[in-house]
């Protein structure tokens, strides 16, 4: 017989993982080199991305209870896809500023170009000391080039040196996208997970987690098949424990795409301490994803403490940051809501 006083389940508070924002000073160029079908849904996200308060708008309405967010400097690059160091700069600062106006609120993740050698490294680590950024955001390849190339090497020693995660998200792979476009979003984006699921196989057989003890790197749900491949080939590894043991030591994946099979894989295969709540907002769209996360997670079947771990307290591990009281929350959202007044 059921128990009818029992309490209700709380609702869960969510930290979203995955977030983009571009402050307004800098210009959106991805926009200007989208084939003819995109370029309406471009010209929208134009105008998404800059809205600082579209951004705050889930979490004032109860929806988040935070965001991490980062500036994907190729959505701002030049026609070579290259972004100057002073300009990565300016978007850390940009993105601390942003991050100290709504402190709780938004967390940081500082742009950082790995391929760039020791200067990189350098700015990670100012952004991470100097500017209080919680992680590094980096494209996960570069041309010929994977995150376990040696120019990379200085970016990742540094994270795993300040015990900061990194975020590895995908790029446009070519000539795969080129090849992948006629077939749609599910053909652009089999090649960006195709290169992120590269991306991770390169750090785990590369063994570069073997020689950074501290490095904790996080993927996208698009790389699903490279952490599939991983593990299903584990014991063919070239590490000698084998890959699935390295992997739930070093690796973490998001949630991107809501759907309960690839949860329950993901929370298998790396256990759910190694699941953050993420949604790609607003690329991905700009609904939020309470609704959908839960519903997913009940339908992979995970218990209430597995859903909370992947909802905020993997995240919030992950960053070193603590859980708001509901107290804290609510003069978090009042003092925001004086500053739109204002």
């Amino acid at each position: 017989m059921s128990n009818t006083n029992a309490e209700p389940t709380p609702p869960l508070q969510i930290i979203d993982f995955h977030n983009h924002h571009i402050p307004a000073r800098f210009e959106l160029t991805a926009a200007l080199t989208q084939p003819a079908a995109q370029r309406a849904r471009w010209e929208m996200l134009a105008r998404k991305l800059p809205d600082e308060d579209l951004l705050l708008s889930d979490i004032r309405e109860g929806h988040l209870g935070a965001r991490v967010v980062n500036i994907p400097g190729n959505l701002i690059a030049d026609a070579q896809g290259h972004v100057a160091h002073e300009t990565i700069m300016a978007m850390n600062d940009d993105l601390a500023g942003l991050v100290a106006r709504h402190p709780g609120r938004i967390h940081g993740l500082a742009s950082i170009d790995p391929y760039d050698g020791d200067r990189a490294a350098r700015e990670a680590e100012r952004a991470v000391r100097e500017l209080g950024l919680r992680g590094l955001f980096v494209d996960c390849a570069r041309g010929d080039l994977l995150i376990d190339a040696p120019q990379a090497r200085p970016t990742l020693e540094v994270a795993a040196k300040l015990g900061v995660p990194v975020f590895a998200h995908p790029i446009a792979p070519q000539p795969l996208t080129k090849q992948m476009a006629p077939y749609g979003l599910i053909g652009t984006l089999f090649a960006r997970g195709t290169v992120n699921s590269a991306s991770l196989i390169a750090l785990v057989e590369g063994g570069v987690f073997s020689q950074l003890s501290g490095l904790r790197v996080v993927v996208t749900a698009h790389a699903i098949g490279g952490l599939a491949m991983a593990a299903g080939l584990s014991s063919q590894s070239r590490l000698p424990g084998g890959a699935i043991d390295v992997m739930r030591k070093h690796v973490y994946i998001d949630t991107t795409l809501a759907h309960p099979a690839l949860i329950r894989a993901s929370v298998d295969l790396l256990g759910a301490n190694n699941v953050v709540a993420g949604s790609d907002w607003p690329i991905a769209g700009e609904n939020p994803i309470r609704g959908p996360l839960t519903d997913a997670m009940r339908r992979a079947r995970l218990s209430p403490d597995e859903q909370n771990a992947i909802a905020s307290g993997n995240c919030m591990r992950l960053l070193g940051i603590g859980a708001l009281s509901g107290q804290g929350q609510r003069q978090a959202l009042r003092h925001e809501s004086q500053e739109v007044g204002t």
